[in-house]
């Protein structure tokens, strides 16, 4: 389900997440993501190394890429942040749901028999306009 807000880096069935390290250096990682409106949804193991780094610094960039992280699209900046808020958690997984459907349901159900669900952390991401897009 395509809108007109929805940035164009979120039709994509998979992502390479770039979040960075202290002293700089990028890690890459290739995620699932989901929009609902301008903000994109990342869920992951909430002692991963990338949510570690995205509280460290906020900086990411993404871009298309296969399910092994082989990079084909242009990449985008933005900003990423740990979600505390029970509506925007809501509103976060809803999207992901709705975009892999079964096997994001799947995913879930497997989490929660193991109970690693509880220990998840989801990943709300906010882009940089893009240069000559009128905003400034």
């Amino acid at each position: 389900m395509s809108t007109s807000s929805e940035p164009a880096i979120a039709r994509e069935r998979y992502v390479s997440l770039a979040t960075f390290r202290r002293d700089g250096r990028e890690v890459r990682t290739p995620v699932w993501v989901a929009a609902e409106g301008e903000r994109l949804y990342v869920f992951s193991e909430g002692q991963a190394g990338k949510v570690k780094r995205i509280r460290a610094t906020r900086r990411v960039r993404l871009a298309g890429c296969d399910v092994r992280g082989r990079v084909h699209g242009d990449w985008v900046s933005g900003s990423g942040r740990i979600v505390s808020e029970p509506d925007v958690t809501a509103r976060g997984y809803g999207a992901l749901r709705r975009k892999y459907g079964w096997q994001m349901r799947v995913g879930d159900w497997m989490s929660k028999l193991s109970g690693r669900y509880g220990r998840r952390a989801l990943l709300e991401i906010e882009l940089e306009p893009a240069e000559g897009d009128g905003a400034s």
